[in-house]
């Protein structure tokens, strides 16, 4: 099998691939590859076995390492000269976080997330809201897997039919009160709609893109979109 590695885009875009810990869809994440090009992917603890097994070459490696097998880490010690960033499994942050931040280290205008969802939804909880570290440096970052494609938004977003993730649009919450939230294009429209965290959060939720274009805009506060298909 040959190995998968990063590559440079011909633009000034900086993009970073994070493999992480949690679910992954084999055919999906290799489909991701070939049609993406990175100049970075950063390999996150657990994640090592599938990359080792794909032969998907990281050019940093992160984590605590307690769910990788030691002979895994042994053989990236012993066999690369890949940096590798080991800490404490006592820690202030998830090793996914330590990925993200990184990322922001090396300059990264666009992060891709794989690995960031799957069984254990408090990582993946904690995951969304650490979208919020790149979102306020103005840093596209996104989470996707084989059904879901989720970031944060505000202000004026436009979406194409063409290029959706899924058929669903969903928009929750992230910060406390999100106010004046136009939805035009959608099947379910909305007009200067206040949502809270605190009662009707899920008014957002399974939404559908019924134009060719469609548009959210937001007056203040951030919000969770997440685009999924069966």
């Amino acid at each position: 099998m040959s190995k998968i590695s990063c590559a440079l885009w011909e633009n000034n875009t900086l993009h970073t691939l994070i493999i992480s810990g949690g679910t992954i869809d084999t055919d999906f994440a290799l489909d991701l590859l070939k049609k993406e090009k990175y100049d970075h992917i950063i390999g996150v603890d657990g994640a090592l076995k599938f990359c080792k097994e794909q032969n998907i070459v990281p050019t940093r490696i992160v984590g605590d390492f307690d769910t990788l097998d030691p002979e895994i880490l042994t053989w990236y010690q012993t066999n690369t000269q890949i940096e590798i960033r080991q800490f404490n499994p006592v820690k202030d942050a998830t090793d996914t976080q330590i990925a993200i931040e990184l990322a922001m280290e090396l300059g990264s205008r666009k992060i891709t997330l794989i690995g960031g969802t799957g069984t254990r939804l408090d990582h993946v909880l904690g995951n969304i809201q650490t979208l919020y570290l790149p979102f306020a440096k103005g840093i596209d970052c996104r989470i996707v897997d084989a059904h879901n494609r989720i970031r944060l938004v505000s202000g004026e977003l436009h979406l194409k039919m063409t290029e959706q993730w899924g058929k669903y649009v969903s928009l929750i919450p992230f910060t406390t009160d999100v106010e004046g939230v136009d939805l035009i294009g959608f099947k379910y429209p909305l007009e200067k709609f206040n949502f809270t965290v605190l009662g009707i959060g899920s008014r957002g939720v399974s939404n559908e893109i019924a134009e060719e274009e469609a548009v959210i805009r937001i007056e203040k506060g951030i919000m969770i979109l997440v685009e999924s298909k069966d």
